[in-house]
């Protein structure tokens, strides 16, 4: 199984760039997860021991750096879930979800700057969205066909409230809490919902 293909991004082919990509990345994810939208480009060129130079030329501006930051992070969710095709599926779905959650609440500051730099109907949202909705509905329907959640259930509903309680909260703790009530809600109990 395959999921869709993400935004494009410019990956360098040099090994040495893309080492440079790779420590801005996560130099910028943990940036942006401690301070939200006041993390500095200065202190992310410092923290991933590159000049600010480099970032600029990788990046050449604090957007295309947020975009970068919150695609690879949404390829890795993505990709992930072709992992766990291994487990059982009600425990394939709930892994998947607990990461969609720890995506949705460490996000919600990046998300929160690219919407209002690009809006939430930009052609970027839409292309994330397709590759979750598109992992959603490949782990939801694995869980149905093997009877172990509802069939009446539709996986972007699900996706949408998990996000809306990821970015109301903040709070992860709180947040799994919550989605330990969805999942008990989702489970197949009786054979209509079957």
């Amino acid at each position: 199984m395959s999921l869709p293909q993400m935004p494009p991004l410019q990956r360098p082919t040099r090994a040495d760039a893309r080492r440079n990509y790779d420590l801005l990345i996560a130099a910028a994810r943990q940036a942006f997860l401690e301070h939200g939208q006041e993390a500095s480009l200065e202190e992310i060129a410092r923290r991933a021991g590159v000049g600010i130079g480099t970032l600029y030329r990788r990046f050449p501006n604090r957007r295309a750096l947020l975009e970068a930051v919150y695609v690879e992070e949404i390829q890795s969710m993505c990709e992930g879930a072709l992992k766990l095709l291994d487990l059982p599926p009600y425990e394939a779905l709930v892994t998947w979800l607990s990461d969609f959650v720890d995506f949705a609440v460490a996000k919600s500051a990046v998300a929160r700057e690219l919407v209002e730099s690009l809006g939430k109907d930009s052609e970027f949202f839409a292309g994330c969205r397709v590759s979750i909705e598109s992992t959603a509905s490949l782990m939801f329907t694995r869980a149905q066909e093997a009877g172990e959640i509802r069939r009446d259930v539709d996986p972007l509903d699900v996706v949408k409230l998990v996000g809306g309680m990821a970015h109301s909260s903040g709070k992860p703790d709180e947040v799994h809490r919550m989605l330990g009530l969805v999942l008990d809600g989702l489970r197949a109990t009786s054979p209509a919902a079957r």
